[in-house]
């Protein structure tokens, strides 16, 4: 599923807006289709943009933010960015060309680059990986595609991948020599939501069926963060009918290799189901205290915006957090401001934010309160 969702969602045509300055919502700086984001702490953050190009954000006092080009990858799609150890920086990028085509020299890469490097290095090839791993729950498209959309480093140097056609989690060594499947997100069964049209824009009918009714949808595993224990959270997005409400966030307990993430026994194994009720997933970030920040692509999710739903473009950003008696709390931050936003950190009590990611948009930041704080010791130096 989702072997390429920005071809698929980037003729929506609602990039033209930029988040202000309401609701505590700062914009730090303009950017040009940007999705990945690593917050670094002391005012410096990690972007990327959609022409494939990676830069730091560093923000001065009553001045101007200064973006400083760092380097590029294949354009398209706006890759994913995490920092490492030593100034290393990740970048992976997704599917390229069309569905069930030719590998595009570059797509479904990671990367790194550290300072003094003329270009980023090859690191590991997620494409060929998932060639000879293939989703055993698949229900759409090839078994073996592969479209890497998530990003994040552990402490001892490997790299997640949450892999959003395979529908997994991936760990890449540090020297990209060995990755493992870390997780497997199964399909869930959802009914299929009211309002799909009968017909598309060009009169055709569109086959779908009836509201309610019950079909498997795929997971998408779009993204993947790190808790203060190591454990691994892992964000879906859903597949089609893309079911508002039905995106789980589920957690991996750390080292675990070859689980199953099962919605029809969500609390047995090694991955477990943390949260629920969320839509759209396409970013998670993990502050200090384990308060998780989920951010939606769209409140009325992503194949509503590729509809053209009227208010499709709104996303969403949640602080989910675990009350006394093991239930999820969740609270929508700058609620009605991000629009299709891509990216999300936190880090110093104050969460940054990419977006609009299909055309103009910026990198934001909302300060937080206490809670949430997570400080990063590692940064490009």
């Amino acid at each position: 599923m989702l072997s390429t969702l920005a071809p698929a969602t980037a003729g929506g045509g609602h990039g033209g807006h930029h988040p202000g300055h309401s609701s505590g919502l700062q914009t730090v700086t303009a950017l040009d289709g940007p999705r990945g984001v690593d917050a670094l702490g002391d005012g410096r953050t990690l972007v990327a943009e959609g022409d494939g190009s990676f830069s730091l954000v560093v923000e001065r006092r009553h001045k101007q933010a200064l973006v400083i080009p760092l380097g590029s990858v294949a354009g398209g799609f706006p890759p994913a960015v995490a920092a490492g150890r030593h100034g290393t920086v990740y970048i992976l990028t997704g599917a390229g060309g069309e569905p069930g085509g030719p590998p595009v020299p570059g797509a479904a890469t990671l990367y790194k680059w550290r300072p003094g490097y003329a270009a980023p290095a090859f690191v590991a090839d997620i494409a060929a990986y998932q060639a000879g791993d293939h989703d055993p729950y698949n229900q759409e498209g090839p078994a073996g595609e592969s479209n890497p959309y998530g990003l994040a480093v552990l402490g001892n140097g490997a790299v997640l991948v949450a892999d959003a056609a395979g529908n997994d989690v991936l760990k890449v060594s540090k020297n990209g020599r060995r990755i493992t499947t870390v997780a497997r997100l199964k399909p869930r069964t959802v009914p299929v939501p009211e309002g799909l049209p009968a017909t598309d824009p060009e009169g055709q009918p569109t086959g779908f069926p009836p509201a309610g009714t019950p079909i498997p949808a795929e997971a998408v595993a779009t993204s993947v963060a790190v808790g203060q224990d190591g454990s691994i959270y892992i964000g879906e997005l859903r597949g089609f009918p893309a079911t508002p409400g039905t995106s789980q966030i589920w957690r991996v307990r750390p080292g675990t290799t070859g689980a199953v993430c099962d919605p029809d026994a969500p609390y047995s194994g090694s991955c477990k189901r943390w949260a629920d009720g969320q839509t759209s997933i396409v970013d998670l970030a993990v502050g200090k205290d384990d308060t998780v920040y989920a951010l939606s692509l769209s409140k009325l999710s992503w194949f509503a915006f590729e509809l053209g739903v009227p208010g499709a473009e709104v996303g969403a950003l949640h602080a989910l957090t675990r009350s006394w008696h093991g239930g999820v709390r969740a609270k929508e931050l700058a609620p009605g401001m991000l629009i299709t936003p891509g990216g999300v950190d936190v880090v110093d009590n104050t969460a940054y934010v990419t977006g609009p990611i299909f055309g103009p948009g910026s990198l934001s930041k909302l300060e937080l309160g206490r809670k949430g704080h997570h400080h990063k010791g590692h940064h490009p130096r």
